[in-house]
């Protein structure tokens, strides 16, 4: 009787323990344990509170979590166009053209009609120079379609003057693949075709990072993310070196910032709500 009362008591002493470690283990796991985590609000006055006991983060020079690490940049989001409405451009853009002139494009002669701009003749650049962007450009393809084969609906997109999104009327036309409608023109085709019918309007969404060069070398490729229409076609894609027909060319150095341009190839293509966000290709760092 003695022996099982002993056993008894070493059995509940060691229930006793395990729920003793199970009470913490549930308070550092609750949110009233987490809460004992000591909060700290932002040096800068905002309220933005967060936590400087937590570990560095190697790729931000932040504290995980940290209260001083800088808010995202605020932005009004543009309105989508619908087909018979031109939308606006987010508030930190740089509209490029807005139905009204093109100001910010060196001298053309290409026409303003109906608050549209149709290519005529020759290419145009804008007056400022950019590297890594984010684009939006909407775009017409004529209805009915004109223009001899393999030239309707043609235009293009230049990053830096000389690296190419096609323009294309791929909805009627079948022209080789890296000449369609949302290829990076010679190189690569877009991921699908989402090309709408000639007479409707169609949206070009693009993150562009510019090529890195050191001296005379290059170091990096430029890449393209883009969006035509809404659907993916571009995910970080490469560029291989300028736009060329029938040939490759290689990458040359040039200058980091360079216009946009837009082209004309003969076919009166149509464009509005173009709008430019340059990129700041290096993250803030905190103040040492």
């Amino acid at each position: 009787m003695n022996t099982n009362y002993k056993h008894v008591k070493k059995s509940c002493s060691l229930l006793l323990q395990w729920g003793a470690l199970l009470a913490i283990a549930g308070a550092l796991l609750s949110p009233a344990g987490a809460q004992q985590a000591k909060l700290i609000k932002a040096k800068d006055g905002s309220g933005v509170v967060g936590y400087k006991d937590t570990p560095i983060l190697p790729w931000a020079g932040y504290h995980k979590h940290d209260p001083d690490r800088p808010l995202p940049k605020e932005v009004v989001p543009g309105k989508p166009s619908a087909q018979e409405k031109v939308g606006s451009a987010p508030s930190d853009a740089i509209v490029l053209f807005d139905g009204t002139d093109t100001s910010q494009w060196q001298p053309n002669k290409w026409k303003i009609e109906d608050g549209e701009l149709e290519a005529t003749e020759g290419d145009i650049y804008t007056t400022q120079s950019f590297g890594d962007c984010q684009l939006h450009v909407e775009w017409q393809a004529p209805d009915p379609p004109r223009g001899p084969q393999m030239n309707r609906g043609n235009s293009g997109v230049y990053f830096m003057s000389r690296y190419e999104v096609q323009i294309s009327d791929s909805y009627t036309e079948k022209v080789y693949p890296d000449g369609s409608a949302a290829a990076i023109y010679g190189e690569t085709p877009p991921l699908v075709n989402a090309t709408l019918p000639p007479g409707k309007w169609q949206t070009y969404d693009i993150i562009f990072t510019a090529p890195v060069f050191e001296d005379d070398k290059l170091v990096k490729k430029a890449t393209v993310t883009m969006f035509h229409n809404g659907l993916l076609v571009h995910h970080n894609t490469e560029i291989h070196g300028p736009c060329a027909w029938r040939k490759i060319e290689p990458y040359t150095a040039h200058p980091a910032r360079q216009p946009l341009r837009l082209q004309a190839h003969g076919n009166p293509v149509r464009f509005r709500n173009i709008w430019l966000r340059p990129l700041n290709p290096q993250p803030d760092k905190p103040d040492r």
